[in-house]
């Protein structure tokens, strides 16, 4: 496009441990069980990952209704609800548990907290597919500030536990809970959004102010990738969230000599490396605190699978 332009790269970005946590137990269930291999909704939010594991032989459902009795199936990393297990039992399904471990820890808090007799606000959006798996763990109240921030009130004595969503805006879920401390002084605040939200929402901070323009590589379906983009935009920064080069607009590179670049945590990294083609920035200068180093533990069942993957054998 030119090469008069100067890029700055956003670091962490892209891929967190649970999305490569999930898309392998596609692939391995792949491997270990041969397609189709059912995934109840989209594995991760990112249509470039679900079109390659379709590819595979994957088959993407949006209700566990529509996996044929006896099948495999792999619950996508933004976690389901009891009643998605137990629709599995009764059909007779196999299921590979794809949920991000730090997304099925907001479950177990939930009823954690529940069992101890507290009340429960979550904050976080309203359909989205993490919050419809944790509002199914127990009952609770929802606070989505972009609905405006209602806080609920509880009769009696309990106490009050505080869950959020993992991938949300750092800045405005702090007002959430601010909102929340102010009626319930004592309220238990688990702040629940993940360390790869929070690197990546930090990152393109810095970003910010540094440059004129921001893209965001993803996905519109994207929670934190959205995140991202307001996070450029509350600097007074232009951005814009793309999937990848062919969405690009001349017109954004008016004037503009510095673009900063970041992913969400769901964008693979080939996309990031197509759009900066299609810039062909004259200098790509790395911001930030650097790659993260977490990875997630695979279920027992698909270990050996991946060992013997990766040309280990199986263990005798």
């Amino acid at each position: 496009m030119t090469n008069s332009l100067d890029v700055y790269l956003a670091s962490p970005r892209g891929f967190c441990a649970g999305v490569v946590l999930a898309v392998d137990i596609v692939e391995l269930a792949l491997k270990k069980y041969g397609a189709p291999v059912y995934v109840k909704h989209q594995i991760v939010h990112n249509p470039i990952v679900v079109a390659e594991t379709e590819r595979k032989g994957a088959i993407t459902v949006e209700q566990v209704t529509d996996v044929p009795e006896g099948s495999v199936v792999v619950f996508s990393a933004h976690g389901s609800p009891p009643s998605d297990y137990e629709e599995a039992e009764r059909r007779n399904l196999t299921v590979l548990d794809a949920t991000c471990p730090l997304v099925k820890r907001v479950h177990n808090e939930a009823k954690k907290y529940a069992r101890e007799g507290m009340k429960i606000i979550l904050v976080g959006h309203r359909g989205h597919q993490e919050v419809i798996g944790s509002t199914g763990q127990t009952e609770m109240a929802l606070i989505d500030e972009r609905e405006g921030i209602d806080v609920p009130e509880f009769d009696g004595a309990q106490g009050v536990a505080v869950l959020t969503q993992t991938t949300l805006s750092v800045r405005d879920t702090a007002e959430a809970i601010d909102r929340i401390r102010a009626r319930y002084p004592k309220a238990l605040v688990r702040n629940d959004i993940c360390y790869a939200t929070t690197n990546r929402q930090e990152a393109a901070s810095q970003l910010a102010e540094l440059v004129e323009l921001v893209l965001v590589i993803g996905a519109q379906n994207s929670s934190n990738c959205n995140r991202l983009k307001e996070v450029a935009e509350s600097y007074g920064v232009k951005a814009f969230l793309i999937n990848g080069p062919d969405e690009l607009q001349r017109s954004w590179f008016d004037g503009v000599t510095r673009i900063g670049i970041t992913s969400g945590a769901s964008t693979p990294e080939s996309s990031v490396e197509a759009v900066i083609k299609a810039i062909n920035p004259k200098n790509v200068i790395h911001v930030g605190k650097g790659d993260e180093n977490i990875t997630f533990r695979l279920p027992a069942e698909l270990q050996a699978t991946k060992r013997e993957a990766a040309g280990a054998g199986p263990r005798t």
